[in-house]
């Protein structure tokens, strides 16, 4: 199953305030991610049992490296609006504090780490749409872990966000280690992340 077009690039007289209405009014079944990536409200189906696994197998590792105040989350909308979206990344990491108060969704530029994992619904809006999203909304440390790579599966980590543009800092394979530098200071073997 893949990603959903729910609604069309605003036309005359819709505007950021009227997507974020259509995007907080769509019904999605249950467990479905609802998303706005290039100003289009889309719905992906729910993530595989292998795309969860590996979503709690790095929020586990996580969790010893980060202190108390920050959380990680899974479900935690993050608004772009600059860049016409609201992604709702696989994990988050970001100070408690920030959501503290109404509302659905927090500043991307506030995450301290975000982690998308490819489905095979919605590959190419990870490797591309939101990598760019992510570096023009300053996100210090984005990291793509990409079961769907062709060849074998790679994780990137990218970061130094400039000009809207990321460097990449690492690439490996699954089956190596990548390190997350400061303040997070993990070395993550994705030898045990699962292959889709």
């Amino acid at each position: 199953m893949s990603a959903l077009t729910v609604e069309p690039v605003p036309g005359p007289g819709q505007d950021w305030d009227d997507l974020v209405r259509i995007w907080e009014e769509t019904d999605a079944p249950e467990g479905c991610k609802v998303e706005i990536i290039e100003e289009i409200v889309t719905v992906s189906p729910p993530p595989s049992k292998d795309h969860n696994t590996t979503a709690e197998l790095l929020q586990r590792r996580l969790f010893t490296v980060i202190p108390e105040r920050w959380g990680v989350y899974q479900t935690l909308g993050l608004s772009l609006p600059g860049r016409g979206g609201i992604y709702i990344p696989d994990l988050v990491v970001m100070d408690r504090a920030l959501l503290v108060g109404p509302g659905h969704t927090v500043p991307a530029s506030e995450a301290l780490l975000v982690v998308e994992i490819t489905s095979r619904a919605d590959a190419n809006h990870d490797r591309v749409s939101k990598v760019n999203g992510y570096a023009k909304a300053g996100v210090e440390l984005f990291l793509l872990l990409d079961p769907w790579h062709s060849g074998r599966p790679t994780a990137t980590l990218y970061g130094d966000p400039e000009g809207g543009t990321y460097r990449v800092l690492e690439t490996v394979e699954y089956g190596r280690k990548l390190t997350l530098p400061d303040p997070f200071g993990l070395v993550l073997d994705t030898g045990v992340l699962p292959i889709s």
